[in-house]
């Protein structure tokens, strides 16, 4: 148990680290109406291109009304919006604003910047290798349904 109690506890503190040191950068360059709960949906968005709001919630893993709670203040600050897809309207599309390709292209920047940081502090071999590692943890526990 001490060993996944230590893994969880490093996870959650590399997680919350990473969030606020984008939110960081990004309050630097002007986004400084953001949380790091919003961070999560708008990597999404900027990632994927038109994503329902399914696709996002299972993506984030985010619980509707959480989901619909975040869209919503998204939307509301300029960085969102929602299009109904002409071929199954009952299915809506989320798309950047033109305020939130802005921000996309900050986003891109300070994740760069950031990711040059921990190759500085532990190198691009060792970066590599924990992404890696990281990458394989989350598809056997996925694999055996142990995470959604």
């Amino acid at each position: 148990m001490k060993k996944l109690a230590s893994i969880g506890s490093y996870l959650k503190k590399i997680h919350r680290g990473y969030g606020n040191n984008i939110l960081n950068l990004l309050s630097q360059r002007g986004f400084t109406d953001l949380r790091i709960s919003f961070l999560e949906v708008m990597l999404y968005v900027c990632e994927h291109n038109g994503p329902t709001i399914r696709e996002i919630g299972i993506g984030c893993n985010l619980k509707k009304q959480t989901m619909t709670s975040h869209l919503n203040e998204l939307k509301k600050r300029g960085y969102l919006f929602t299009e109904i897809n002409p071929k199954d309207r009952r299915e809506q599309r989320v798309r950047l604003t033109e305020y939130g390709e802005k921000f996309k292209l900050n986003l891109i920047e300070s994740v760069s910047e950031l990711e040059k940081t921990y190759t500085d502090i532990i190198g691009e071999v060792e970066l590599e290798r924990v992404n890696l590692m990281l990458v394989n943890f989350y598809e056997k526990l996925h694999e055996s349904s142990l995470i959604s």
